[in-house]
């Protein structure tokens, strides 16, 4: 399982967190790998590291996902789209400039890469999504993340119908401990891993390499296509 030997993974967000770390599982698993990000410091520590071709790209920018799609060989494997994290803000304080920006990105982003994937990626091949679980439970300032979680399913879906043999999927992750969520809590990260360590079913903290081998194992499984997969450790079962 998970033989990646010979293929072309292309990896959007391959430079940090969930991204990067999928993409050091590919690379032991044989894969070739052309990954992205937007910080060119660390993609040049990734392509020493992994030998990886690398690009810089933006998400919200149409124009230059159009242009590396375009650039890509004529047929690649898999893509992961791991770039853009959740944004939170209440509704109250909401710029809605922002706001507008983050879902176009996260949305109509999703649509753009699959309807580029479609003549990209081989017969069988796979596209995968990673979002969060922000819908399952409301809560202040979710209401952008949460939005962005009940539409990459739908979109997952619909492509998967639309742009078949390729198959589309998406993974559903709830709290990742990585740089970004280090950034985003501050001081407040370890008191978090503590709360997750005695609650979560698991009774660990989930990491970049549990959402990783899940994104390996819909790019080798098959049978799999238009599904959301939780990886949150249970936490949603979690009063």
């Amino acid at each position: 399982m998970n033989d990646l030997s010979g293929s072309i993974v292309v990896i959007i967000g391959g430079s940090s967190g969930i991204g990067l770390e999928t993409a050091r599982q590919a690379h032991a698993a044989d894969a070739r790998l052309i990954l992205t990000g937007r910080d060119q410091g660390r993609l040049d520590a990734v392509r020493d590291e992994l030998g990886a071709s690398t690009a810089t790209l933006d998400l919200a920018d149409a124009d230059g996902l159009r242009r590396f799609f375009g650039e890509l060989p004529a047929r690649v494997d898999h893509v992961l789209v791991s770039g853009g994290g959740p944004t939170y803000a209440p509704i109250a304080e909401m710029d809605f400039d922002q706001a507008r920006a983050v879902l176009d990105e996260h949305l109509l982003g999703s649509l753009r890469i699959a309807r580029e994937c479609a003549a990209r990626v081989r017969a069988g091949g796979s596209l995968t999504f990673i979002t969060g679980t922000h819908a399952r439970r409301p809560g202040v300032g979710l209401s952008l993340a949460a939005i962005g979680a009940v539409a990459l399913p739908a979109i997952a879906a619909n492509a998967a119908l639309e742009l078949a043999p390729m198959r589309v999927n998406a993974i559903a992750a709830g709290f990742v401990d990585t740089p970004l969520s280090a950034r985003l809590l501050g001081d407040e990260l370890e008191q978090r891993r503590e709360r997750l360590r005695t609650t979560l079913p698991i009774r660990r903290v989930v990491g970049p390499a549990d959402v990783a081998a899940l994104a390996l194992h819909l790019m080798t499984n098959t049978a799999l296509t238009g599904g959301t997969y939780d990886v949150d450790g249970g936490q949603q079962l979690v009063p």
